[in-house]
This record gives structure tokens, C-alpha cells and sequence, in this order.
């Protein structure tokens, strides 16, 4: 089976274990998921099948959409709730509070990695070394968020917010930072992606409702690059490409673009992937073929 399952995971899963249900319900060997989601989180996890792991580094969306409920005055190793308290005090944050505080957090920011996180320091991952009580000094990285909104606030004592970011944002850092600012501490109760790699909760389903689905709920490999043109070849172009070689962008009558194309056999069949480059405008260059199963 190849192409996309965009899988609605559930609270308390890892992204392997989400992404192994999938190969168990397709007997399908190879299997990948497009972002880790955090075993307490829920939500958009587009996962490849077969052929389809072949794209997953050219998803052109990178953008993701959270929803997150946390609490103030509690602090955590995690900086979430399934975490080891550190530190926890009675506080009052209200609504204008936190409205005053988040243009702060808009546009891009420096944000530090947690420790509990799969981002690797000298070949070993940092959750790994957290694991052990070892704390090692990370770099700030540059992330952007896009629009942040407080959607829920004063509801059993947790606040809701959510978030449009870039890449590699860290929404239980974000959530901390936000509680430092207001001078106390802030911990993540629960989260919910609601958009990743341009897919959306709408169309995530739930592993069962995968399974009844069957084959119907596997999106082709062409489809998360479907902003890109497409070109249709000839039977011999179909093999040459299939096998790494360049086209002739003249000879197939592309209009100089330089962009990644969507590459079809005559039967419609999705080949693969091409590039037109500024550096060559002549020349259709192959960057990933569907190939085989192999």
C-alpha cells in the first residue's frame, strides 16, 4: 500500500507505536510518520505507507496548528503535566494578564529546546540524557509564531490557547516562557495538532476509522505536492526518468519555472518528483522517484 494516512492519534500512543498500528492494519513493512507528536498529545499525524516514505523530506507545508490547555504556579522537568514537580505556589493570573503578554510571543522568537525533547546533542537524544538526571546546554533556535490566541481562560483554573507556528516550535516552552513573563510558573495540561504538513483535523481519522476504511483512506503520494505543476511524459521519458535521468524541459514544453514538478506516465501513473533549477532551465532533473517496493 502507498501513499498517506492522515491518523487522528490518540492521547497516550508514541508516534512509532501510532505509525505501527498502521503497518499492522495495512501489512505494509515500511511506514513513517511526518512529526513527532508527544505520547500525552493528540491530534494531525500524517503518516507515509510504502513508497510514499520516499517524499516525506519534500512536504512542501511545514507549518503546524496547536490547541493547548495549561496551568499556572506549577513548574515540571517536562514542562508538562506528566512531568516531576519542581515548584508550585498559589497565583492569580487573569485574562487581561495573559492578553498583555502575548504580543510578546508573536512574529519570531528565541525559543530554548526542553531537555525532555528528541532533538540529538553528540548522537544521543536529549530526552535520553534527561532520563538520567544529566542536563547538557542547548542553543536558542529561531522560531515563528504566526498568530497565538487565548481561546479559553478561568475554567477549573486552566487557560487555553491556541497557536499557529513554524516548524520546530515547542508549545510546553512556549507555555513556560508565558508563565515566566507573568513572573510564576506555567505547565502544559493537554494538547491537541490541529494542522500538519498542510493536513488538517478535518481530515484525520481515528485508527478504527482507518481500519473499517480500509484502502479509501489512503491519500495518493502526489497529493501533499499538489502546489507544485505537474507534467506528463512519454513512455520512454516515463522509463529514463524512472531510472535517475534528466528530460529535456524543451522537449516536454515546460514553460521555464523553476519549481519541483509533479511527474506522470501517460497512464496517469505519479512517477515522481523533478526539479527545474535556475543554474539549468533546460533540464527536468530527477529529486525522488517512486520506484519500486525494494
Amino acid at each position: 500500500m502507498n501513499g498517506f494516512v492522515i491518523l487522528n492519534k490518540e492521547v497516550g500512543l508514541t508516534s512509532f507505536k501510532a505509525a505501527a498500528a498502521l503497518r499492522r492494519i495495512f501489512s505494509e513493512k515500511k511506514t513513517g510518520h511526518t512529526g513527532t507528536l508527544d505520547p500525552m498529545a493528540s491530534g494531525v499525524l500524517p503518516v507515509a505507507l510504502g513508497k510514499a516514505t520516499r517524499f516525506i523530506d519534500f512536504i512542501p507545508a511545514e507549518d503546524k496548528g496547536y490547541t493547548a490547555r495549561f496551568r499556572f504556579g506549577i513548574t515540571t522537568d517536562t514542562l508538562d503535566i506528566t512531568g516531576n514537580v519542581l515548584t508550585e505556589e498559589k497565583v492569580s493570573v487573569t485574562r487581561e494578564d495573559i492578553l498583555g503578554v502575548l504580543p510578546y510571543f508573536t512574529g519570531e522568537i528565541e525559543q530554548l529546546p526542553p531537555m525532555y525533547s528528541a532533538i540529538s546533542k553528540n548522537g544521543v537524544r536529549l530526552y535520553e540524557l534527561a532520563r538520567k538526571g544529566i542536563e547538557v546546554e542547548r542553543e536558542k533556535r529561531t522560531v515563528t509564531i504566526y498568530n497565538i490566541e487565548l481561546t479559553d481562560y478561568e475554567n477549573d483554573g486552566e487557560f487555553e490557547i491556541k497557536v499557529f507556528c513554524s516548524k520546530g516550535t515547542y508549545i510546553r516552552s512556549l507555555i513556560a516562557d508565558i508563565g515566566e513573563k507573568l513572573g510564576t510558573g506555567a505547565v502544559m495540561t493537554a494538547l491537541d495538532r490541529t494542522l500538519s504538513n498542510g493536513f488538517t483535523t478535518e481530515q484525520a481519522k481515528t485508527a478504527e476509522e482507518i481500519e473499517k476504511l480500509g484502502e479509501s483512506a489512503v491519500l495518493g503520494i502526489d497529493f501533499p505536492f499538489m502546489c507544485y505543476p505537474s507534467v506528463t511524459v512519454t513512455d520512454a521519458q516515463a522509463r529514463r526518468f524512472s531510472n535517475g535521468g534528466e528530460l529535456s524541459s524543451d522537449r516536454l514544453h515546460i514553460k521555464t519555472v523553476f519549481s519541483l514538478y509533479r511527474v506522470y506516465s501517460r497512464n496517469n501513473d505519479f512517477l515522481g518528483l523533478g526539479e527545474i533549477s535556475e543554474d539549468a532551465p533546460d533540464i527536468l532533473r530527477v529529486k525522488r522517484v517512486a520506484g519500486n517496493d525494494k
